[in-house]
């Protein structure tokens, strides 16, 4: 089984952003016991009060306003500690891949960004899943957990649409999930604070142009034939857009 974890960055509401990210990654069911044992023992290097307790949140870090981020002076060592948990993804067996959508919420008046980009994430995923090797094995499940958030009944009300009524993107109905999406703390979830820095550095890429974060996971979105299937940019208002979403579309074949 392969296990989904998503987490969003940006705000539904906050008409001062333009983009909201809903992103995160894609590992067997044995690859996340190491995810979590990396990032245990990358918070045992910041605290020695409970590391366990430790919860990697990547604005909380970067900004250096909590404990104990905010002991850390300098931004471009906290950047660093970021950039230390993207490098356990880079670490991960090829299987580990990078999943994000970020919509841009003028292009869409009208709609519900969070539910489009779960929507566009849950046939990307189910698609993912179909296409991989299939050997003597059984046909590939899988399973998508994100953090708990107001949005619990909607995104689950979705999910078993997509089920039976199937999504507007390619790939019809949705087969390949074995349940409604499970909610998590994050503090409880290793995997969805890794999920967590992979949005936060998309959303930094979209909404601000800022590169940092998003270079250390860029390569790490599924891929095939050198088009980044797993990055999706929901936009309508440059035909041009050089990002790697659209432009890998533009120049690739058809998808």
């Amino acid at each position: 089984m392969h296990l989904l974890y998503l987490d969003d960055s940006g705000s539904v509401k906050n008409v001062s952003e333009g983009y909201l990210v809903l992103a995160g990654i894609s590992v067997s069911e044995s690859q996340a016991p190491w995810i979590t044992q990396e990032l245990d023992v990358l918070a045992d290097r910041h605290t020695s009060d409970s590391p366990n307790l430790l919860e990697f949140h990547a604005s909380e870090i970067c900004q250096g306003r909590t404990a104990p981020w905010r002991s850390i002076r300098n931004r471009a060592d906290r950047q660093q500690v970021a950039l230390d948990v993207l490098a356990v993804l880079d670490r991960s067996y090829d299987t580990a891949v990078a999943f994000a959508c970020a919509v841009h919420k003028p292009s869409f008046p009208g709609e519900d960004a969070m539910e489009l980009a779960f929507e566009d994430l849950c046939s990307r995923f189910s698609m993912y899943l179909s296409n991989l090797p299939k050997d003597s094995q059984p046909r590939e499940r899988g399973l998508i957990i994100l953090d708990k958030s107001s949005y619990e009944t909607s995104l689950q009300r979705l999910a078993l649409d997509f089920r039976t009524l199937g999504t507007r993107w390619k790939g019809g109905v949705i087969q390949n999930l074995v349940e409604t999406p499970l909610f998590v703390d994050s503090k409880a979830s290793r995997c969805i604070q890794m999920a967590d820095h992979i949005a936060y550095a998309v959303f930094r890429r979209y909404q601000h142009g800022d590169t940092l974060l998003f270079d250390q996971v860029a390569g790490r979105f599924h891929q095939q034939d050198g088009i980044p299937h797993g990055l999706a940019h929901k936009q309508k208002y440059i035909k041009s857009c050089m990002c790697p979403a659209c432009l890998s579309r533009r120049l690739g074949p058809n998808t």
